[in-house]
């Protein structure tokens, strides 16, 4: 004997559960969003999830399967024909769950449960554009460092021929191009402030 569900079914028996959560698949699949109670839009989604994976299955007994869930062809035949390929590159999360206002009538807690028919990029993909942009960026790095490290030296360089006091033309300070440059040439000038 089969262990029945536990907590409270949708509508009041097993076989009027499975009629709800037929008649919401077909909506589902038929319009790609419908707005339903919470617990509704949960009882739905892994239903609706097998039902697609059976589609993208596409063979005549997963037709068949999915028929007997859903026992409206036309319904069936769109989910076969059109919506089916549109999940080929998708190994599941077909569908979102988005929580909406409270119902006016009783307050009942309402969700939009929809298709998902974005396009997803193969983790592969990502992964090889992730490498690329952070080699890229390793790249750019690494010759601002070197400049970096070259006009620190230079600096100080020039702090050591600095002209002496008799001397009335003296340069300007060359004006830093960035923080860094600032903070190289404060700790200099105070260096040279305590010797």
């Amino acid at each position: 004997m089969p262990t029945p569900k536990k907590g409270a079914r949708l509508g009041g028996s097993a076989q009027h559960q499975k009629r709800i959560l037929s008649n919401l698949a077909a909506s589902l699949i038929e319009h790609g969003a419908i707005k339903t109670t919470d617990s509704k839009a949960k009882a739905l989604r892994p239903y609706v999830e097998k039902i697609i994976t059976k589609a993208k299955d596409g063979s005549v007994a997963a037709r068949r399967q999915v028929l007997a869930d859903v026992p409206q062809k036309d319904v069936v035949a769109y989910l076969f024909n059109e919506l089916a390929p549109k999940f080929e590159n998708r190994a599941g999360g077909y569908t979102r769950i988005i929580k909406l206002e409270n119902r006016a009538g009783d307050n009942a807690p309402m969700s939009q449960i929809s298709l998902v028919l974005e396009e997803t990029v193969s983790t592969e993909a990502t992964r090889a554009t992730r490498a690329a942009a952070s080699k890229k960026a390793a790249a750019e790095e690494a010759p601002a460092e070197e400049t970096k490290a070259e006009e620190t030296t230079a600096d100080t360089a020039a702090d050591a021929t600095e002209p002496n006091e008799g001397d009335v033309e003296a340069e300007a300070p060359a004006q830093p191009e960035s923080a860094a440059e600032e903070s190289a040439e404060a700790k200099a000038d105070e260096k040279a402030d305590e010797k």
